[in-house]
């Protein structure tokens, strides 16, 4: 795996992320950065948030798993955001009622990372609607991690499919938002997240009083 650096900025790839708004609201948040593929956008379709070509961009190449897919889905008091076509059986398995671990262990291993020329891996994370403890996944070429994040107000822990596809704590980000669209927006132009270059399209999932609300935002 690799990504290019200048100087602050970092191209990092896709990129998952579990936060919580200084009101105290869970989000899962979701963007993906592309030097090949760019024209792409997030789109709200039957309760979930696709990322799909562009209008003026439909082409062979921008219909593979690879480039369009689910990348934000919902599961009862869950939200799923992935990089890729495993959101979907992460979800099911949630709704189904397996516990987050299984729910990321089983999809992931079943999918495994992707078999590019990047061997890119695949990236999840798992947030509730109400609760103190998120999670993240990732499974990579070198192998599987699937672990527990505390939410705290102000600030999200985010998961990268290059330069960052370790769940650590210190790839920590501030966070806020006053909506769904608002908390997409963040994912590409606020905090630790500004600073990743090539931004194309974000997705996000945020609590409110019951349900979670999705939003999307474009770069």
């Amino acid at each position: 795996m690799s990504a290019e650096s200048d100087g602050a900025m970092t191209y990092v790839g896709r990129v998952v992320a579990a936060g919580r708004t200084r009101a105290g609201r869970n989000a899962a948040l979701y963007r993906v950065s592309s030097r090949s593929f760019p024209n792409r956008r997030a789109v709200e379709v039957d309760g979930a948030v696709a990322i799909v070509p562009r209008e003026d961009a439909q082409d062979d190449s921008t219909r593979n798993p690879y480039v369009s897919y689910d990348a934000v889905r919902l599961a009862g008091r869950w939200a799923v955001a992935a990089n890729g076509a495993h959101c979907d059986p992460i979800a099911e398995k949630l709704a189904g009622g397996a516990p987050p671990k299984d729910a990321l262990a089983l999809a992931l291993l079943a999918m495994d990372y992707e078999h590019d020329h990047l061997n890119t891996p695949r990236i999840a994370a798992v947030v509730p609607i109400e609760g103190d403890e998120a999670w993240l996944g990732v499974v990579r070429a070198d192998g599987l991690q699937v672990q527990a994040v505390s939410l705290e107000a102000g600030a999200a822990i985010y998961l990268a499919t290059y330069e960052a596809s370790s769940v650590t704590p210190s790839q920590r980000s501030e966070f806020d938002a006053a909506d769904a669209d608002a908390a997409a927006r963040f994912a590409i132009e606020g905090g630790a997240f500004a600073a990743m270059t090539h931004p194309v399209a974000s997705a996000a999932a945020l609590a409110a009083p019951g349900a979670f609300a999705l939003g999307t935002a474009l770069a």
